[in-house]
């Protein structure tokens, strides 16, 4: 067995970092950034901005445009997979999985068999007039989608939404707010699928190349294992419990200063996602509130995390008030004592991200 690499929490804080393309060199291309991250999340909220395009602005800064992702969906160079949008140049990586779907052992495949003549159903009507919202196709499942939370009863969505696992569907593009779906013969290009077992490995591969560190065995992504082997260097944290990977090439600049600066974060960002990682690396405690009762609330129903430089130093209460065109920022929950400097680059971004979203400043 390799010895593990040893790494100081700023080594990894760096390599983390970097990996999600937060330092100061921006990168300038969309396509390129959704590639790389490998996906970019489809939040259920915009309170400020839906994820989809907050995740990019935090790297593109206001070269990306709100809709940006939506238009690059309806033009074929993105897809939208589950809770995610990717690039369609991964699609070869993704269709053997799709092919497979459902596996035996997935809870969801006897409500799968069950509603084969919903599915046919489905399908014969997106062939004949597609591409169709949800609400212009008939439920008729013989067996209900039993749910505790909000998908309860709503056969027609999860039908196409596993459809979609099933590469069988996609999305086509939106229709407002709402997700037109067609046949994925008319929304996917022709490719090879690359074979199953490298598809899933490169996949692994990549997902640790944009995140930089993580643990060895993650949860599987929609469309995914249930559980997710990393390839890469073994490592041991200084602080942080249990045992590492990190990419071999984050690797190599792990060493290397890291060229500072502020970032603005969704809360479905992925240097967030991983809270324990955020606790262990960055000693950086975060929750997403919106599910919470307002009094229980600690930071915010949809508070923003604040990267500066290798540290998170806020979290940012904050909702966009379209109405009254203004973006209002109720509190700014300061982590590590704001001087001068770091008042005025956070309130730098948060300008920005004013500007990017067409709202004044309320602060």
């Amino acid at each position: 067995m390799r010895t593990p690499v040893r790494l100081t929490r700023a080594q990894a804080r760096r390599v983390a970092v970097r990996a999600q393309l937060l330092d100061a060199r921006r990168p300038d291309d969309l396509l390129a950034v959704v590639e790389h991250l490998t996906f970019l999340p489809v939040g259920p909220t915009a309170a400020v901005a839906p994820s989809v395009d907050l995740v990019p602005w935090s790297r593109l800064g206001e070269a990306h445009w709100p809709g940006a992702v939506d238009d690059a969906v309806a033009d074929g160079m993105l897809f939208q997979l589950a809770g995610g949008v990717r690039s369609m140049e991964d699609l070869p990586l993704h269709l053997p999985v799709m092919a497979a779907f459902p596996p035996a052992d997935d809870w969801r495949r006897a409500w799968w068999d069950d509603n084969a003549a919903f599915r046919a159903d489905v399908l014969r009507l997106l062939e004949a007039d597609g591409p169709l919202t949800s609400r212009e196709i008939p439920d008729t499942s013989v067996r209900p989608w039993r749910s505790t939370g909000w998908t309860g009863d709503r056969n027609v969505t999860q039908v196409l939404e596993l459809l979609a696992l099933a590469g069988q569907v996609a999305i086509a593009g939106r229709r407002g707010r709402e997700r037109l779906w067609d046949l994925a013969a008319r929304v996917y290009p022709d490719v090879e699928p690359v074979p199953y077992a490298e598809a899933v490995a490169e996949r692994a591969a990549r997902r640790l190349r944009a995140l930089g560190l993580a643990r060895p065995r993650l949860p599987g992504l929609p469309g995914e294992p249930h559980r997710v082997a990393l390839p890469g260097v073994p490592a041991e944290v200084e602080g942080a419990d249990g045992a590492w990977v990190v990419d071999p090439e984050a690797l190599e600049r792990a060493d290397e200063p890291l060229e500072p600066r502020t970032a603005v974060l969704s809360p479905f960002d992925g240097l967030v996602a991983d809270r324990e990682r955020l606790l262990q690396v960055f000693d950086w405690e975060y929750a997403l509130e919106m599910y919470k009762p307002r009094a229980s609330r600690r930071w915010g129903y949809f508070a923003l995390p604040v990267l500066h430089g290798e540290r998170f130093v806020a979290k940012v209460d904050a909702a966009a008030d379209r109405r009254a065109g203004v973006l209002r920022v109720a509190a700014v929950h300061e982590d590590v004592p704001f001087d001068a400097d770091l008042t005025a680059a956070v309130t730098g971004e948060l300008e920005g991200l004013a500007r990017w979203l067409r709202l004044d400043l309320d602060l």
